[in-house]
């Protein structure tokens, strides 16, 4: 085929309704950014499910809040030594070290479960200390996979910002996010499920192909740095930049202090926050309903379902042309209408207990996320210095995500003292009650923070000017 019939310009215009108008190499771009972004999410989605069935499964699910919990704690020393690492080694190895470390350890995991998972039977026999190494593998595997979501994508998405410019982001940043639903239908299915399908009693084959598919990304990133064109590569630079990088000032907590001091990136940090509390109260009552229902790989396989299934109506989401509420009506109407969302689905939460409803509630919680409101997260770093990219955005990614989900499990335990002292029935619904007490308050807030975030940013690129 010739280049004006051939099968990339075709790709082009059918993607033109959705996400607009690309230049051929632009296209190319971001079509090589959306294949590494395939494998870093389709990675991730996979590794959810055999975190929380492997946890599930050698530590108890009511010990889930607990575990998210400690992650916070547990973090804050790997993203001081992430933060210091960053001051010593350019974007591109980074993308490099972090793969090759996550990769090793999953192949590394494999060979674990491969010689110590087996029955729900044979776990609940287990001898005393025998099953406190298994509580603790469980505790080690929940919190690896948590830093995996926190560092790896961050990471990524912080490259993406820092090669990227505001008008290519707009068109760009929801494709590489539709192509990254395609990992993620893709590999929680087929790859999360592979044990259940085949019989086996350990996820260690999973894990097998996890780890082989993140070393791949070390090639993609080099692929991708080779092949695009380095006028595609320029970040965005406001004229007063240089004067905000002189205010910066390195060390281990730079990027704490980055978020403190400015109240956009504080802005960006609550509307995090906000959602990850509401989500982690829906997403904890539908993983003890799944539990109930489903044990051992059998859970990995159905939690694993609930995965691709996020990403397939994502991915719907985007191709229907969700994106073109940001690319029309702008980066603040589609932040603005996340909390409007999520106020709707905890209605339905407060509503409806039932394991069906539950799954329905967290894909589409998940997928609209995915699709609307992260694509929009994502471009607010743009107008931001390279530190504020990369570091500020590691704290604001891990902490924010994981302090919210502290906030919401604090609440989640409150579940089974309530069931103690009023009954199941009657304790369950004062926890729907006063999930409701703690939700809608939080999510006007979001609201106001939301309208602020697009006002802000779209000043800033309007002047050609950079936040922070």
């Amino acid at each position: 085929m010739s280049r004006k019939y051939g099968i990339l310009p075709f790709f082009q215009w059918l993607c033109r309704f959705n996400f607009g108008d690309f230049e051929r190499e632009e296209f190319k771009k971001f079509l090589r950014m959306g294949v590494i972004f395939a494998l870093i999410i389709g990675v991730y989605w996979t590794l959810r499910p055999l975190k929380d069935a492997i946890f599930i499964q050698f530590v108890g699910k009511y010990q889930l809040p607990f575990a998210k919990t400690i992650s916070v704690l547990a973090l804050l020393p790997l993203v001081m030594f992430y933060t210091k690492l960053l001051e010593k080694t350019s974007r591109e190895k980074m993308l490099i070290i972090l793969p090759t470390f996550y990769g090793i350890t999953i192949l590394f995991f494999s060979l674990l479960m491969n010689l110590i998972q087996g029955s729900v039977a044979e776990i609940a026999s287990a001898s005393m200390g025998y099953a406190i190494t298994l509580k603790a593998l469980g505790y080690i595997w929940y919190l690896f996979v948590e830093s995996f979501g926190s560092l790896v994508v961050a990471l990524f998405w912080a490259f993406a910002a820092d090669t990227t410019g505001p008008v290519h982001a707009k068109r760009g940043f929801p494709l590489v996010v539709a192509i990254g639903q395609i990992g993620g239908i893709v590999f929680p299915y087929t790859i999360g499920g592979l044990p259940h399908r085949l019989q086996a009693t350990t996820d260690s084959l999973s894990m097998l192909c996890l780890g082989l598919l993140v070393l791949f990304i070390i090639p993609m990133v080099r692929y991708f740095l080779r092949k695009t064109p380095h006028k595609l590569l320029q970040s965005f630079h406001g004229r007063n930049e240089e004067k905000e990088k002189k205010k910066q000032e390195p060390g281990f907590t730079e990027g704490f202090k980055l978020l403190v001091k400015n109240k956009y990136l504080l802005g960006i940090f609550g509307a995090n926050f906000i959602y990850e509390v509401v989500v982690t109260i829906f997403d904890f009552n539908f993983k003890l309903s799944a539990s109930e229902a489903f044990t051992g790989v059998g859970l990995s396989n159905y939690l694993s379902i609930y995965g691709s299934s996020v990403n397939i109506v994502s991915l719907l989401c985007l191709l229907l042309g969700i994106s073109n509420v940001t690319r029309f009506l702008g980066v603040g109407v589609a932040l603005a209408a996340m909390p409007i969302i999520v106020g709707l689905a905890l209605f339905g939460f407060m509503t409806m207990d039932t394991l069906t409803f539950l799954f329905a509630l967290m894909v589409g919680s998940k997928a609209i996320n995915y699709a609307l409101n992260g694509p929009a997260l994502k471009q607010l770093y743009i107008p931001t210095t390279p530190d504020v990219k990369f570091k500020a955005q590691a704290w604001i990614e891990t902490f924010g995500s994981r302090s919210s989900k502290q906030v919401g499990s604090l609440f989640n335990m409150s579940l089974s003292p309530l069931q103690t002292a009023f009954g199941a029935l009657v304790g369950r619904a004062h926890y729907l009650t006063l999930s409701g007490i703690l939700c809608f308050p939080l999510l006007a807030f979001w609201l106001i923070i939301a309208i602020f975030l697009g006002r802000s940013f779209k000043k800033a690129v309007t002047n050609k000017t950079t936040i922070c």
